[in-house]
């Protein structure tokens, strides 16, 4: 395997937790507005992103295998858990 093809290994683990994390913190900007209005899109989205890559990483770590549905829900938790204390925690 290369460099390249490493890069490209690389970006396909996480694009499922990156786009998770965007969409949903576009979905909770919209849905909770009063909630986070002081908490900037980007960071709210980097903190859904981040939460889904620890879960993706801890899936790979437990299962042994990348795309396994317990990590992709582990993934929509971690994600929804995260938007949850950032929009109440306050």
């Amino acid at each position: 395997m290369n460099f390249l093809d490493l890069i490209w290994h690389i970006l396909d683990f996480a694009a499922p937790a990156v786009l998770l994390g965007v969409i949903s913190a576009t979905a909770a900007k919209w849905l909770w507005r009063g909630a986070l209005r002081g908490t900037p899109w980007l960071q709210l989205g980097a903190w859904a992103a981040a939460s889904s890559l620890l879960a993706c990483v801890a899936g790979l770590l437990i299962t042994g295998r990348d795309g396994k549905m317990v990590t992709y829900a582990a993934m929509v938790l971690a994600c929804a858990a995260t938007l949850w204390w950032r929009a109440r925690g306050r």
